[in-house]
């Protein structure tokens, strides 16, 4: 898979040396609606024997058409997620517009004219509510007008799930509440978070339950407060874990929110690494301990219970 970065105007040397299909839509997360959109663009790629490419943005449009801050929004996967995603799902070519004012200032017909024909597409497959501008004006219903018979255009219907759309807003809300299993439902894979190893307290070590501090890398949006069953990846190899996010309210009130990770079966120094967590089950809420004792004996039931929960899993 080839990515291809445009900082806009859109210049001719990215431009594909034949007609493409080409899948639109911003897929944070790349969830199981955001699946099904871009198999019927592969589909139709497969039978015209194109290749898939699909356009995305490098942040939220969001940020350019709401004014929110970069560094506030929190995204579910990161650059380097997103591509490896679009790849499993045998996407050819993967363009990220960087989504300038200048750019979101387009008007529709500017952008059908300037990045859908100047990007060669043959077909334009995309969500039943992918907007690209003002949603009155620059919907899927009239895309077809915009394409004056220069492309096919095909508008892929909601995917629901017990009777709602998935969409990403419902994926961070049940993120937000520690709905693991409902999260990894909807994106039909399990959530995964990439951090790097930092120092934290050595409390954990003191306790009998080293741990590893991490800084969550790319805004990614992490778990609501509580304990976990995760795996993380380190050199390659992935093992079991249970994961705090919390305020570590035993030793003392007001203290930030971390993210700590017992690592089962493991005992290595990697500070400085950077390692991926995916994340499976919440366990229970953060609990403010009597003292060291009891948390000690609560974080013994909390292995056993990762152990049994892997272990049915399979």
């Amino acid at each position: 898979m080839e990515v291809i970065d445009i900082h806009p105007p859109l210049q001719a040397s990215a431009a594909p040396l034949q007609p493409i299909v080409l899948t639109l839509g911003f897929f944070d997360g790349v969830h199981r609606g955001h699946q099904a959109v871009i198999k019927a663009g592969k589909q139709v790629a497969l039978a015209k024997k194109l290749p898939l490419a699909v356009m995305t943005f490098d942040i939220h449009p969001a940020v350019v058409y709401r004014g929110v801050s970069k560094t506030t929004i929190q995204y579910l996967s990161t650059r380097e997620e997103k591509i490896d995603l679009m790849r499993q799902l045998g996407v050819d070519l993967l363009y990220f517009v960087h989504f300038t004012p200048e750019f979101a200032a387009l008007s529709p017909q500017a952008f059908v004219d300037q990045y859908l024909v100047g990007l060669k597409a043959d077909t334009v497959v995309a969500g039943f509510d992918y907007t690209y501008g003002k949603r009155t004006i620059a919907n899927m219903a009239l895309l077809p007008d915009y394409a004056h018979g220069r492309f096919e255009v095909i508008s892929v219907p909601k995917l629901a799930e017990d009777g709602e759309k998935i969409s990403s807003t419902r994926i961070r809300d049940a993120l937000d509440q520690g709905d693991i299993d409902t999260a990894n439902e909807l994106l039909g894979y399990p959530y995964l978070t990439t951090g790097k190893v930092v120092h934290g307290e050595a409390r954990g070590r003191q306790l009998g339950f080293p741990t590893i501090n991490l800084a969550t890398l790319g805004q990614q949006r992490l778990p609501g407060i509580g304990i976990y069953a995760v795996t993380v990846n380190v050199d390659g190899t992935w093992y079991l874990g249970m994961a705090s996010i919390g305020r570590n309210v035993t030793f003392g009130s007001d203290r930030d929110v971390t993210l700590e990770i017992n690592l089962l079966d493991f005992n290595r120094m990697i500070y400085g690494k950077t390692v991926r967590v995916r994340w499976y089950h919440y366990l229970r809420g953060e609990v403010k301990f009597a003292n060291a004792e009891e948390l000690i004996s609560q974080l013994k039931k909390d292995e056993v219970a990762v152990r049994q929960y892997f272990a049915k899993k399979g």
